[in-house]
């Protein structure tokens, strides 16, 4: 009987063969990221087009509206989206595994953001709670940003820094027009770019 004999050096290569593809694996829950930025997005249009009295129909009072079914909304997709990720069969990457979780954690801080804002508004009333939100969408971004430094030093990934450092710049020039309907345009705006159009793109480079 032959004794199979086993090549390490062949073995060491397979093992650097699947981490190197491990690193370069398409970053994971893309879409997750192109519905929050169209979501939040088209949100943001409708509070700029109420502010701007662009909707007879709609007064100040439904300002809130938007946002809200904006929520809703994402909590179903993100509901889809995890259930799929995890039926889907492979190897989670270590890359994809941190990404994810500074995303995650990402999205927890901005809930807790507005729960705070919420809290504030009640205990010092509505001109309080008017005044902080104005920085929310800066606010946003800079988490955004932060989610985009964790994704591009983990997937190794020049463009991710680009929206990283967009994010970054974003904050303060929304930050600029706080008071006016502007904001909430340049907002969506920034949604759209820095959200859901690298979302759809990290989604075609997963399927392709």
């Amino acid at each position: 009987m032959t004794e199979k004999i086993e090549d390490p050096a062949a073995d060491i290569a397979w093992m650097r063969r699947l981490a190197e593809e491990g690193r370069e694996a398409p970053m994971q829950g893309a879409s997750i990221l192109f519905m929050a930025g169209v979501l939040y997005g088209l949100a943001s249009l409708f509070q700029w087009a109420v502010m701007a009295n662009l909707l007879p129909f709609a007064t100040q009072d439904a300002l809130s509206i938007g946002w809200i079914a904006a929520t809703l909304l994402f909590f179903v997709v993100l509901a889809v989206v995890i259930t799929r990720l995890k039926r889907q069969p492979g190897v989670v990457t270590t890359a994809n595994r941190a990404s994810g979780i500074a995303w995650s954690a990402m999205g927890w801080g901005i809930f807790a953001l507005f729960t705070s804002f919420a809290v504030v508004g009640y205990r010092l009333g509505e001109e309080a709670s008017l005044a902080m939100v104005g920085l929310v969408p800066s606010i946003i971004m800079v988490f955004y940003g932060i989610g985009w430094s964790v994704s591009a030093v983990m997937q190794k990934s020049r463009p991710l820094w680009v929206l990283s450092l967009g994010s970054f710049v974003a904050a303060p020039v929304l930050a600029a027009f706080t008071g006016e309907s502007i904001q909430y345009l340049a907002y969506a705006v920034a949604l759209f770019l820095l959200m859901a159009l690298p979302g759809f793109l990290l989604m075609r480079a997963a399927r392709g």
